[in-house]
């Protein structure tokens, strides 16, 4: 499905290549129809900003958000449990599902970085990609919240992905994460004890996180959904 690849694309770090696409891109996704005309209006701001802002901007609009900011990390399991050793665990997992798949990586991206999982949908079946995507559905909606509250443009993207998964507002997982508290990337004093205080096991900890964190988790362990879904 073309359109999971596209929605990737805009959620990348932005160049001068992003930028020339823009055109083929909306052509892409008009052409395919999955996120039809309401959702095609709500991107069509970010779509415009892309194309026409200076690119030293964008870079540093989208460093601002996605880098600086660790509640809007586009690495999806780095929501559920940080830099623990759970997390790289998950990853190897996951790793192993996209070359199952004859799906690898070339770049230095991680596996749980939202770009590569839709680049890695936009490989698969419709049916297949949303009931993967659902997983995360959660993540994908506290995601689109924070980029709302951030008044950017990026959020449509999300808002987009969260239709895609059907992933309800106020399921308990959803309610959990909504609940954190959301840094500010400009105050680098906070961002600092943010960075300080994150928890590292040194081995398996079956019990580490929230009940509700590892139960998105669970769900996110796409080798198990694939091999019930070929069964």
């Amino acid at each position: 499905m073309i359109s999971f690849k596209a929605l990737s694309i805009l959620l990348t770090y932005p160049s001068a290549d992003l930028q020339a696409a823009i055109p083929e891109i909306r052509q892409a996704l008009l052409k395919e129809g999955l996120l039809g005309p309401r959702r095609m209006a709500a991107l069509e701001p970010l779509l415009r900003v892309l194309s026409e802002k200076d690119i030293y901007d964008l870079q540093e609009d989208y460093v601002l958000l996605f880098d600086r900011s660790r509640s809007l990390s586009l690495c999806l399991f780095e929501h559920l449990h940080g830099e623990s050793r759970d997390r790289g665990g998950a990853m190897v997992s996951l790793l192993e599902t996209y070359r199952e798949a004859g799906f690898d990586l070339t770049g230095a991206e991680l596996p749980d970085h939202l770009p590569v999982l839709l680049e890695y949908l936009s490989t698969q079946a419709l049916a297949e990609a949303q009931s993967i995507l659902s997983d995360a559905g959660p993540i994908l909606v506290a995601l689109a919240d924070r980029l709302t509250r951030r008044e950017s443009h990026y959020a449509a993207v999300l808002e987009a992905l969260v239709a895609l998964a059907e992933a309800p507002a106020d399921s308990a997982e959803a309610l959990v994460l909504l609940a954190e508290a959301v840094d500010n990337p400009e105050d680098l004093e906070a961002l600092d004890a943010v960075w300080n205080e994150a928890m590292v096991t040194f081995g398996p900890d079956p019990n580490a996180g929230c009940p509700i964190s590892r139960d998105i988790l669970a769900k996110m362990d796409i080798p198990a959904h694939a091999a019930a879904a070929t069964r």
